[in-house]
């Protein structure tokens, strides 16, 4: 008889850093990981470093085709969908500031932090329907909460911030479904968007992700966290 997974979750992104310390830790509870990557011989590749069942997707969140198509394939594999990581995303700021970022760095930025996020719920959403404990998690950041925005990295805090308002708005669309939504700071981490020098590891930017994927209260929902806490949008 066919084994059935405990649960399934997808990872956009989930190839490298913090996405691919999440699917270690969701490996680790026998959960089974869909990781995808905008290049499906990078997400095989991270699918071979991984124990357990692991299933590579070519998906740029960036491309309605693309997540159609991700969709399409996956409705051959599998009937459901527990858990979606929004993890994916660009920090493409470098030399620049509110004052003289283009229209087209801003448009690029928000299309793939805060519309690729809102899409690929929208896609999955009659997979994760078919769930008894269906949940979202959003990776946002600091530089999204109101507090902390900088005028120095124009296009992604705006996009985190956009981020964090579809994750009140998702969580309110979603909460006569029964499907959980929330957006989390990993804190600053040691990936390749993180740099070298930053102070926390990737398993440490990833617990709170997998914490709200499995065992926190479902009555937190539409709420920002760090380090398994509620903070301020």
């Amino acid at each position: 008889m066919k084994s059935i997974p405990d649960k399934r979750v997808l990872i956009t992104g989930g190839n490298r850093g913090i996405g691919f310390a999440i699917a270690q830790g969701l490996l680790a509870k026998d959960y089974e990981i869909i990781i995808t990557s905008r290049s499906l011989d990078n997400a095989k590749l991270a699918a071979q470093k991984l124990p357990g069942k692991v299933i590579p997707i070519e998906l740029d969140v960036t491309d309605d085709r693309s997540i159609n198509q991700a969709v399409k394939t996956l409705y051959q594999k599998i009937d459901r969908l527990d858990v979606l990581i929004n993890n994916a995303g660009v920090y493409p700021d470098k030399d620049i500031n509110i004052l003289t970022i283009s229209r087209e760095l801003l448009d690029s930025t928000i299309n793939a932090n805060t519309f690729g996020p809102i899409r690929m719920v929208q896609a999955f959403l009659p997979l994760l329907e078919k769930s008894s404990d269906a949940r979202v998690v959003n990776v946002s950041s600091g530089y999204g909460a109101l507090s902390d925005l900088s005028a120095g990295v124009p296009s992604y805090c705006l996009s985190k911030l956009a981020l964090n308002g579809a994750t009140i708005m998702l969580a309110q669309a979603l909460d006569s479904k029964g499907i959980v939504v929330n957006s989390i700071c990993p804190g600053w981490v040691r990936t390749d968007m993180g740099g070298s020098s930053a102070p926390r590891s990737p398993e440490e930017g990833a617990d709170t992700a997998i914490w709200l994927a499995t065992d926190a209260p479902r009555n937190i929902s539409g709420k920002f966290l760090r380090d398994r806490k509620v903070i301020s949008f």
